[in-house]
């Protein structure tokens, strides 16, 4: 095969060092993900290696090749690295360390104490191969689409460059003993620097497109959830109801909405300050979830006011889980720099058994439910049907 490996790891180095500078600006505007500057160091890292490794490829030998060996090794671990960070894992740094000391032995020993490039090419193509495989392993995961596409691609990139080490592995291990060199004429060494150059490109590229979709699902988080209480927003809660509703109707079963309000909201914040207040909200909102289901929605719909939406849940079993949450609200407390704080909750329950498949005759029939309830002493939870309430 009639390719020039200089020109090719030329290729390498130059790509590496661009992907750099386009990682690191990047970095810069979108600091809220993780891994952008480990792969920024990365491609540094193979760059640099790539060109200290440069001069002396003909030879193999030297203290350039061990440099240049060890860098490689920090650029393909720091990659690794850059993958845990954007995984919000921790970065194994003793292991990336383990790796790259192992690399830059190898290529010592075999470069300048026992000199035998045939045994330094296996051994370095093995512990390539294995950090590859092990970035592959942590991007081949089940995500939901389009994040999905994203991992998959950076993760076959790095599975199909596991591959060609290991092959070159086989095939060094394979040729005669004392006749392999860089330049031997054999078709694993062009295709491996052939593909680390268009693999390199593949990589930059697939992780560029994980972080655009992981910026993407951050923007649409903010737009569509409470930054105070996690919980979803009342426009996500109104686009949620429109679908819930259109299930119910194909499905031909009830719904349910419940209205919550934390009681006397404005003397807690008057007694003990409004950061307590908020603390009051979310801890309100980490005891529902836990009572909910998966499918059911919790939003904050105003100020200290919360409403569920219960697809496929009666008027009775909206009003059992309501009466659970109100106790459980009224039993805890919150506990605010040493000071305990206690609180209790109005509700209100409406029910498409009453006011039938309509979505805002469900919110006005819950609201009004709970302002029976906030009239009739708080700490309560009332049923619209209960009273014959009208939503007008």
């Amino acid at each position: 095969m009639n390719l020039d490996l200089r020109t090719m790891m030329v290729m390498i180095a130059v790509l590496s060092f661009l992907f750099s500078i386009l990682l690191a600006v990047a970095s810069l505007h979108a600091r809220g993900v993780q891994g952008l500057r480990h792969w920024a160091l990365a491609s540094f890292c193979i760059s640099l290696g790539s060109s200290i490794a440069l001069p002396n490829l003909h030879a193999g030998q030297g203290w350039p090749v061990v440099a240049g060996a060890a860098l490689l090794a920090a650029g393909s671990t720091t990659q690794l690295a850059g993958i845990q960070a954007f995984k919000g894992e921790p970065c194994h740094i003793r292991w990336m360390i383990a790796v790259v000391v192992a690399v830059g032995f190898f290529s010592y020993w075999f470069s300048l104490v026992h000199i035998n490039i045939q045994f330094r090419a296996i051994a370095n193509s093995l512990v390539f191969g294995a950090i590859n495989f092990t970035c592959a392993r942590a991007l081949l995961i089940r995500l939901p689409t389009p994040e999905r596409t994203a991992h998959w691609l950076t993760g076959a990139s790095f599975a199909v460059l596991s591959l060609i080490y290991a092959s070159r592995a086989i095939a060094i291990y394979s040729a005669p003993p004392g006749t392999y060199t860089l330049f031997s004429p054999m078709l694993i060494n062009p295709v491996m620097f052939l593909a680390g150059s268009v693999i390199q490109l593949f990589l930059t590229f697939g992780f560029i497109l994980m972080v655009n979709y992981r910026m993407a699902s951050q923007l649409e988080n903010l737009a569509t959830t409470d930054a105070l209480t996690g919980a979803w927003n009342r426009r996500s809660l109104e686009l949620e109801l429109q679908r819930m509703l259109a299930r119910s109707q194909r499905r031909q079963e009830p719904m349910s909405v419940v209205m919550l309000d934390v009681d006397h909201f404005k003397l807690i914040n008057d007694s003990h300050g409004h950061r307590a207040g908020d603390e009051v909200l979310r801890q309100l909102t980490a005891r529902a979830r836990l009572e909910i289901r998966r499918d059911d929605y919790l939003a904050r719909y105003g100020g200290e006011e919360f409403c569920l939406l219960l697809p496929g849940t009666t008027e009775l079993d909206a009003h059992q889980l309501a009466e659970r949450l109100r106790r459980i609200q009224a039993e805890q407390t919150v506990d605010w720099r040493g000071t305990p704080i206690n609180s209790s909750i109005s509700i209100g329950i409406a029910s498409s058994e009453h006011t039938g498949l309509n979505g805002d005759a469900l919110l006005e029939a819950a609201d009004a439910a709970l302002y029976r309830a906030k009239q009739t002493g708080r700490n309560r939870a009332e049923t619209f049907s209960q009273f014959r309430i009208s939503p007008a």
